[in-house]
């Protein structure tokens, strides 16, 4: 659920970003994307470490690895928004 909110957080904030043009809440949003996009990772690395702890195929960790990937490549697939 947390990287479900992340995501969505995530594709508010390049939204607002856009349309902005006020400078103070570009930064903040800035700082917010760059927290944001750190949290996914270490959620992504934790999923990680517990899928290689379970032998099964089918785990809630590998959904959470799927998830976090996805939410991850999205961000660096954006990324050059906040330097337009």
């Amino acid at each position: 659920m947390e990287v479900d909110f992340l995501s969505n957080r995530l594709r508010n904030i390049k939204q607002t970003f856009k349309t902005t043009e006020n400078k103070s809440l570009k930064e903040r949003l800035f700082s917010e994307n760059k927290n944001i996009f750190k949290r996914v990772n270490e959620i992504y690395k934790i999923a990680e470490l517990l899928n290689k702890k379970n032998n099964e195929k089918i785990t809630f960790s590998n959904l959470l690895i799927e998830i976090a990937k996805r939410t991850i490549n999205e961000n660096k697939f954006e990324r050059n928004l906040f330097f337009l």
